[in-house]
């Protein structure tokens, strides 16, 4: 994509009918590393890819959690996915407040909506360029929701954002069918098996480059790192790799 004349903010419209601002940040998040989520009747899980600038730099956090029943993860730049992790965190504090009860997760995609769209429709601001995939439980269940800068916000019951994440999504859409009666342990290996399919041939997931959120039925918010993640990720090399990414093409980016 190119600057032309009817891209200099966000509320001048292209005779196309195109918003051009929100097509770049739409960009921006498809450049970041991948994360996907996927639930069952009783669980909802989000994994991401961490990066690290170099070899001396630490692994960038990409999975938050909002609420003892909610977490997010991050696809574009971090640096506007903290400020929407914190928005949410304090709609879930408010709602606490207010009812002393968690905030529906119905709830919190629509205060997400709002916030977004508000920065694609007034003179002199930018949308986020980030994607969230939000994980919850509430009295409806397990949900997965996935929000875009466009203010593109649905429920999902599996999905993939970021670099390569065409990959992770063609293999979710072919064991989609599995998800709903999987155990919290069978829902985390189809999510790192679809997250190891945005990676090149030459790469693979580690305890390093790799979270886990958690989160279900009589079971709050949980983050696996590091060791934690080990374990799961070592029933994950024994599945054989099918769709490897091989091409080349540029490389996600440090987000």
């Amino acid at each position: 994509m190119f600057r032309n004349q009817y891209d200099s903010d966000v509320t001048v419209w292209s005779p196309q009918g195109r918003l051009h601002q929100v097509e770049y940040a739409v960009e921006a998040m498809k450049q970041g590393s991948a994360t996907v989520g996927i639930k069952s009747d009783t669980h909802a899980v989000i994994v991401a890819l961490k990066r690290a600038q170099n070899e001396l730099s630490s692994h960038q956090k990409k999975i938050y959690e909002i609420d003892t029943h909610a977490g997010v993860s991050i696809a574009g730049l971090l640096s506007d996915g903290r400020i929407l992790a914190r928005f949410l965190q304090t709609e879930c504090s408010s709602w606490r407040w207010d009812y002393k009860q968690p905030v529906p997760i119905k709830k919190l995609a629509e205060a997400m909506q709002l916030k977004l769209q508000a920065n694609t429709q007034y003179y002199g601001r930018r949308p986020f360029g980030v994607g969230i995939l939000v994980a919850g439980y509430d009295k409806d269940g397990a949900h997965i929701i996935q929000t875009d800068p466009s203010a593109e916000v649905v429920s999902m019951h599996g999905t993939s954002i970021g670099a390569r994440s065409q990959s992770a999504r063609t293999y979710l859409e072919r064991n989609v069918e599995k998800f709903e009666k999987s155990s919290p342990e069978e829902l985390i290996v189809h999510a790192l098996l679809a997250l190891r399919d945005t990676l090149p041939a030459e790469e693979n997931l580690s305890a390093q480059n790799t979270s886990i959120g958690i989160v279900g039925k009589d079971a709050p918010f949980t983050l696996l790192e590091d060791g934690q993640v080990a374990v799961h990720l070592n029933q994950v090399s024994t599945h054989p790799r099918t769709t490897a990414q091989a091409q080349g093409g540029a490389e996600p980016m440090q987000m």
